[in-house]
């Protein structure tokens, strides 16, 4: 420990922290590009440098099929002039998929192939050790479908304004598709479409897990067989078509659809089925708010929320004007980040994020 960095000018039995740290946080600015920093973050920087040099040399010199992966892919992601030229062009099939569907079972076959390529759905899906049995792993399936940090952000009256910037964020991103694939927008504006993909995230959320019981390791230790977690969808959707039945409220699209079956959702996730026999379920009730859910929710309101995860999941991606818009909201008003990280930065992460083994 260094004793000369220490602030005379602060007693450590008054502020220890000032104290150790006053003179280091009086000579440091917060890099814009940066919400919070400290010595952590500075030998990231030094390792985020190493890694783009072992990067930028591998896609100089692909001599191996790993390595190409590597040096292609964030080539590619640094192409931003030619990202640009493309537009919403690589994802212009999953928005008309997401904005053709017309049953619960084509929305929840229609997620599952996009999950497949990136696109965020009702659930996180993760393999990891099984904490009951650790010589074993299972796939985890936790709560999700919400693009804001978590669910006080839908109901909490202090985040009342950041709720206004988020919708009004969803309404400029489906402004920027509209002006290339009018095609998608179903005959509604993208202030509709952002109203109906909130409502329904707005939902979702308050069916999820709070913070403090998320993290309650014995809580959410729940292995269940696949047959009992498709079940609890099948019940909870069932036991809402009846109440649609008893005519206590309107059925979805002014009709009553079969109970959502999350069979659809497996085969089409295309997983090997054996991988699912067991999986742990993080939030169990929220399960069955889905099922629910799939009931209440008419139609229009899931292929809004659907291309909402479509874009979101690819905004980082996109050109510049969606990847400005992204980070204004995310960045700047969620974060309050003023400025956004180099394109070679976000390009070292996106790869260290993909192919973290590969560079490793």
């Amino acid at each position: 420990m260094d004793i000369t960095e220490l602030d005379p000018q602060t007693r450590p039995q008054d502020d220890l922290y000032r104290h150790v740290t006053g003179k280091w946080m009086a000579r440091t600015e917060i890099p814009e590009d940066k919400a919070r920093y400290g010595s952590f973050h500075m030998l990231a920087e030094e390792a985020e440098r190493a890694v783009r040099d072992i990067i930028t040399g591998i896609a100089d010199l692909p001599s191996d099929p790993v390595e190409r992966k590597v040096g292609d892919l964030y080539a590619s992601f640094m192409a931003h002039e030619r990202i640009d030229e493309q537009g919403v062009t690589p994802i212009a099939s999953q928005l008309a998929v997401a904005s053709n569907v017309e049953t619960i079972s084509q929305l929840l076959d229609t997620i599952a192939r996009l999950v497949r390529h990136g696109v965020s759905g009702f659930f996180g899906l993760f393999v990891d050790n099984d904490p009951g049995q650790p010589d074993r792993y299972l796939v985890f399936i936790e709560q999700a479908g919400i693009n804001l940090p978590d669910e006080s952000y839908y109901r909490d009256e202090k985040f009342a304004s950041v709720r206004d910037a988020y919708v009004s964020h969803i309404q400029r991103m489906f402004e920027l598709i509209d002006e290339e694939l009018p095609s998608v927008n179903g005959g509604a504006s993208a202030a509709v479409r952002a109203q109906r993909a909130f409502d329904l995230e707005t939902a979702l959320a308050a069916a999820h897990w709070d913070n403090v019981r998320t993290r309650d390791a014995q809580a959410t230790y729940n292995p269940l067989p696949w047959m009992d977690v498709r079940e609890r969808i099948l019940r909870a959707s069932s036991a809402r078509i009846a109440e649609h039945a008893a005519g206590e409220m309107s059925a979805t699209d002014g009709g009553t659809p079969p109970p959502a079956d999350l069979e659809t959702w497996l085969i089409a996730l295309g997983a090997p089925r054996k991988a699912f026999d067991t999986v742990v379920v993080r939030e169990p009730s929220f399960l069955e708010g889905l099922g629910r859910l799939l009931v209440d929710f008419q139609l229009d309101e899931w292929r809004a929320w659907l291309m909402w995860q479509v874009v979101h999941s690819a905004a980082p991606f996109l050109p510049t004007r969606f990847v400005d818009e992204n980070f204004d909201f995310y960045g700047r008003t969620l974060s309050g980040t003023p400025q956004q990280r180099e394109r070679w930065k976000r390009g070292v992460a996106l790869v260290e994020g993909s192919l973290g083994e590969a560079v490793g």
